[in-house]
């Protein structure tokens, strides 16, 4: 009698292991992800990715950077479960069917070579929106004497984006205008305007902060230098507007609304519709919950809990 009971209690765990194992099975995420581009939230998302894989190890997610104009076409046409975006959804995307979750926020900012031979005077007197307006609206200034003051004969080179994007975008509209009216030697990507600036000693241009900061170091890039925005136009640089020497400086000022929006903006996730891929919507959401703790380590801006709950209700 004893033994049968022992049997039935032996047979009965295993069954319940089985239940177990078969219930932990259908819990287990797995799928494909496949996201393109903004190159202002691509660094972040790929810090995400690789955490988020790390809890779901099932889950594939394919991330390439192209621009926030592809990330939104490549979104709408199903080509992608998320097109990342660096700029306001605009109307017509929003009419054929683009939904848009912020995930977290950055800026853009205007960046000179460090060897440019007039660097330490321009530090000091900062750039004017006027300024900027003028340089790469209207294209009134050539050299640098004509857009800063300094007695020098050398030309100013301007660099601009080639690729539909969020930074040129928030930038021009900073400008109160549109990426087709900036002026400039058009190239393609963060990277590479950020590499053509340091390369020429008399050019200025503008990037995402990612790509004017080391996320490790949290000190400007070598070879570039931002060149601080005079807020009140006095013509210099107060300690009020002096926040540029790292990373961390910048995204506070961003945080609290002392660095101006635009060119400071909201990065979203979009998607064809709302998300109905499993692995999808659960990558988002985890996105705008746990993975929040990695954004200002990857030398980004926090959300609000207000927004962030705002957010992850849009996925209900």
């Amino acid at each position: 009698m004893k033994r049968n009971s022992l049997t039935i209690y032996i047979i009965c765990c295993l069954l319940l292991n089985v239940s177990v194992l078969k219930v932990k099975s259908q819990d287990k995420l797995e799928g494909e992800i496949s996201i393109s581009g903004a190159f202002a939230l691509y660094p972040m998302t790929v810090k995400w990715a690789d955490e988020f894989r790390k809890l779901h190890p099932d889950v594939r997610i394919d991330i390439s950077a192209g621009g926030a104009g592809k990330g939104i076409s490549d979104a709408l046409s199903e080509m992608v479960d998320i097109g990342m975006v660096s700029r306001e959804i605009y109307p017509e995307e929003l009419g054929k069917g683009a939904f848009s979750i912020s995930v977290t926020k950055d800026a853009v900012v205007p960046v000179i070579s460090a060897s440019n031979p007039l660097l330490n005077s321009l530090l000091i007197i900062g750039i004017k929106k006027e300024v900027a307006s003028d340089i790469w609206i209207t294209g009134k200034f050539k050299t640098w004497s004509q857009a800063f003051g300094i007695k020098t004969t050398t030309p100013l080179h301007i660099y601009s984006r080639s690729d539909a994007c969020g930074a040129a975008e928030m930038w021009a509209k900073y400008l109160g205008k549109k990426q087709e009216d900036l002026n400039g030697v058009g190239v393609f990507g963060d990277p590479g305007l950020a590499q053509a600036v340091k390369r020429d000693a008399l050019g200025i241009g503008f990037n995402n902060i990612g790509y004017a900061y080391d996320a490790k170091t949290r000190k400007q890039i070598t070879g570039i230098r931002v060149l601080p925005i005079d807020l009140n136009g006095n013509g210099k640089i107060d300690s009020d507007e002096s926040f540029y020497e790292s990373l961390n400086d910048l995204m506070n000022a961003i945080a609290t609304n002392k660095y101006p929006s635009p060119p400071a903006r909201e990065l979203y996730f979009v998607t064809k519709g709302k998300p109905k891929n499993k692995a999808v919507v659960e990558f988002v959401n985890w996105v705008l919950t746990d993975g929040q703790k990695f954004v200002n380590e990857a030398g980004y801006i926090t959300l609000s809990k207000e927004k962030l709950i705002i957010e992850r209700n849009k996925l209900k």
